[in-house]
């Protein structure tokens, strides 16, 4: 087989709604986890030096900020590695799909790459059986528990319920500063508000950031239209922005992902060939 038709029947064989998820998901949780960890760090250092004068008022909220940052760690880790599992399944399950209507035929790398990823019978060389490889045997565990398309359904559903959530929670901080910058806004516009400008604040005791007895807990006037001005408040803020568009980068592909292996278990459960590929 030439170069040429090896790559063309690889082409055809290749799962691309996989492919779009894959690339959305890495885009999106590096999005999302990257800008969301220096949005943090940003938040804590607006909060230390405008809206309160004692440590133990934002302890707490520092001991949170420092727990999600570490999450995020462990969330942009689990992404890439689940990202990585779903294209596998998908160029095998795709390959499988396509065989069965006749528009595509297993290549030899294909074939490799579906027996790595599921677990498939160990190579015997001239001198017997071979050893495998340590690499080798952690992608054979795995496959035997997520080689199938019915349980990454399952596992990309319940992702998608959690991230659902995450999507909702990124955009609470990113309500709390459009609210304030709005704020600003007033009071550098004065003609268009009948608010006196000494009554416009940014109170982050009523967002539950800091406690109601945090002093001073808001800030007012030409003093909260002067940290709007500060290049950490605008950084932060669109670091936000950006963490939110990530989240539903990743909720887009989670649900792409999910679609796709729903239909390619479908056709193989139909044509009778179950789970077993």
């Amino acid at each position: 087989m030439g170069l040429l038709e090896c790559c063309a029947r690889c082409l055809i064989g290749a799962p691309f709604a996989s492919l779009v998820a894959t690339g959305l998901c890495f885009f999106g949780v590096a999005l999302f986890c990257g800008c969301g960890h220096e949005a943090l760090t940003g938040t804590e250092q607006l909060i230390e030096t405008y809206f309160s004068k004692n440590y133990q008022d934002y302890e707490y909220l520092i001991d949170v900020i420092h727990a999600f940052q570490y999450v995020i760690y462990g969330t942009a880790s689990f992404f890439f590695l689940y990202g990585a599992l779903l294209l596998a399944e998908g160029f095998y399950t795709t390959g499988a799909v396509r065989q069965i209507f006749g528009d595509y035929k297993t290549t030899i790398c294909g074939k490799g790459l579906s027996a790595t990823v599921t677990g498939g019978p160990k190579g015997r060389g001239a001198r017997g059986p071979q050893r495998a490889h340590s690499l080798q045997r952690v992608c054979q565990c795995l496959g035997k528990w997520l080689g199938h398309p019915d349980k990454f359904v399952g596992i990309t559903y319940v992702l998608t319920i959690i991230w659902l959530l995450v999507f909702a929670c990124s955009a609470v901080p990113v309500y709390i500063y459009f609210n304030t910058w709005t704020t600003c806004q007033s009071i550098a516009n004065p003609s268009k508000t009948s608010a006196s400008i000494g009554t416009l604040c940014a109170d982050a005791r009523m967002y539950g950031v800091l406690p109601w007895n945090a002093f001073p807990g808001k800030v007012c006037g030409s003093n909260l239209l002067s940290i709007c001005k500060t290049s950490e408040f605008q950084m932060t803020f669109h670091l936000f922005i950006a963490a939110f568009v990530g989240a539903a980068a990743t909720l887009v592909s989670l649900l792409t992902f999910m679609i796709a292996a729903t239909y390619n278990f479908a056709v193989l459960k139909l044509m009778g060939r179950g789970t077993k590929f």
